[in-house]
């Protein structure tokens, strides 16, 4: 079981714009020609912020057309959040307001043996890294440059805490990047 960042990050650093979009991102690839339907069938529990969850709620019907449901994701989940959030209806969403550390043990029984997926952001994704609780990050790499936004990962991390493990090109816009993270 392993706790992992899989996510997408613009050539300069950048999950979305400043005002949470994706725009960017779909032009440069399909997700189904990319590593995503292999690693989603190996996650038992997802994690994520309230802007990413937020998004997904905005994005509701543009994800309902490509997956067939609004909710997309069949795996417990929990929403880091200090804010009253609207629900999603038929979906497994707990929302919590507590550090990293006191809820991680939940999502590994909840998981059983598959790994624990942080789908966004950065900063929460930060905070396990903080707790010692991150394992692996994937980040697929865009030819896209944002300037500004959301950032990928806002901590400073020196060698050789990331241990790249693997790099592959997808498509003609996009390259994989596979970090384990030594946390001992």
């Amino acid at each position: 079981m392993k706790t992992q960042y899989y996510t997408a990050t613009s050539l300069d650093g950048f999950l979305a714009t400043e005002d949470d979009s994706l725009d960017w991102l779909f032009p440069l690839g399909d997700i189904n020609q990319s590593s995503y339907p292999e690693f989603i069938a190996k996650v038992g529990a997802v994690v994520m912020g309230s802007a990413t969850y937020e998004w997904m709620v905005k994005h509701a019907e543009q994800v309902a057309q490509e997956t067939g449901s609004p909710w997309p994701y069949a795996q417990p989940t929990w929403v880091f959040t200090s804010r009253q959030l609207p629900i999603i209806e038929n979906a497994d969403i707990q929302f919590v307001n507590t550090d990293v550390k006191q809820i991680h043990k939940d999502m590994q029984i909840a998981a059983k043996d598959k790994n624990i997926w942080i789908v966004g952001g950065g900063d929460l994704t930060g905070q396990f890294f903080d707790a010692g609780l991150l394992d692996e990050m994937i980040v697929q790499v865009g030819s896209a440059t944002l300037g500004s936004g959301k950032p990928l990962f806002p901590r400073r991390v020196l060698s050789p805490r990331l241990e790249l493990k693997s790099c592959q090109k997808m498509g003609i816009g996009m390259v994989e990047l596979r970090y384990k993270v030594n946390n001992s």
